[in-house]
């Protein structure tokens, strides 16, 4: 049977000795290629105080075309808008990025972690050494939901044009919107309900237009026609799921790798009990609120000392996917990952040439 197959390549990046920018960690990166050809991590930096700024890396490969290591080249944003500081500190985290078509530069998503909560927030380059902010995302309420003003985090960008709920091209977003009452400590509490709830912590997708003759979102606009594309269902995932990787397009359809969360026997806090693993999703090219597979059992789970021992234990957070086109496979995606909230880990997935049957 065919099935999506995982092989760890080993940790790629741990806090380096003496630098008081990452004194608490480095993890979850985004990964892009840039006009050059190589591959740039932006790994979230997190100094004394949870302070964290998102820098920049290019990342070494072996002979075999494997990444090995990464050269450390600066701070592409640290905390400096409103939105990004609070009293006690501030932060920018968690970047996803890819090129847009649309909008023919590179567009990064992070989360804007401010007085007010963590809020997404949009920046943009021509050169991934160069960024412009583009302030917080802004939503239109949905049905009884008001989107805007509540917390959100785990968002990214189609890296083109999808159609709408009404068939036109616009500008994609995966997001999730932490509602009051849905955390992973707050729905272990409720471990015995079945019912899937659309409060639960989920993926959400949504939409915003584009001034195509000018390659920028139309002035104004908000996202809308939200629709809430995938809820906690399976065990490995029974409290919430977010968005990990942003979309690339593949023969089967648009693939993320996305993080599920689930609770686990054992002493400690409610964090120390939670186990974050990965799993794959794809959904329909021509209409991407259709979900075509999603994993049964995770592709990648905290197994690896690296991934079982850290800041929060038993952690596996895919943030950045690299397709490997450039050694002639374009069925190898290398995924990086962070690591128990403390590093940063990479990993070889092969994708199969049809998807798996699901029971």
């Amino acid at each position: 049977m065919p099935e999506f197959k995982v092989q760890r390549l080993g940790t790629l990046m741990t806090p380096e000795p003496g630098n008081e920018l990452e004194v608490e960690g480095v993890l979850n990166p985004a990964a892009v290629r840039g006009p050059d050809g190589h591959l740039y991590l932006f790994p979230r930096l997190v100094a004394k105080g949870n302070y964290s700024r998102i820098g920049i890396a290019r990342v070494k490969f072996n002979d075999a075309g494997d990444p090995v290591g990464v050269e450390r080249l600066g701070i592409a944003l640290e905390p400096e808008a409103d939105y990004e500081k609070r009293p006690d500190g501030g932060g920018c985290e968690d970047p996803r990025i890819s090129y847009n078509e649309v909008l023919q530069h590179y567009v990064m998503n992070y989360v804007a972690f401010g007085a007010n909560g963590p809020r997404i927030a949009l920046a943009r380059s021509n050169d991934l050494l160069h960024w412009e902010r583009v302030g917080l995302a802004s939503f239109s309420p949905y049905k009884h939901i008001e989107f805007q003003g509540v917390d959100n985090k785990d968002s990214c960008t189609f890296p083109d044009a999808i159609p709408n709920p009404s068939g036109h091209p616009e500008l994609g977003l995966l997001h999730r919107p932490l509602f009051p009452g849905t955390s992973p400590e707050e729905m272990m509490k409720k471990s015995n309900s079945k019912e899937i709830d659309i409060h639960l912590e989920s993926i959400w997708i949504s939409y915003r237009p584009v001034n195509f003759n000018e390659h920028i979102p139309v002035k104004g606009a908000k996202f809308t026609s939200h629709h809430r594309l995938a809820a906690p269902e399976a065990d490995w995932e029974k409290l919430k799921i977010g968005c990990g990787t942003p979309p690339v397009l593949t023969k089967h359809g648009w693939m993320i790798i996305y993080h599920g969360v689930h609770e686990t026997e054992g002493t400690g806090d409610e964090k120390q009990r939670l186990v974050y693993s990965a799993g794959v999703m794809i959904l329909d090219k021509d209409n991407p609120t259709n979900v075509l597979y999603r994993s049964p059992q995770p592709i990648l789970k905290p197994d690896d000392p690296d991934e079982q021992v850290g800041l929060i234990a038993n952690v596996v957070f895919p943030t950045g996917i690299d397709c490997r086109h450039d050694l002639g496979t374009p069925n190898r995606f290398d995924l990086y990952y962070g690591m128990a909230d403390d590093r940063i880990g990479v990993a070889r997935l092969e994708i199969p040439d049809e998807l798996p049957e699901l029971k």
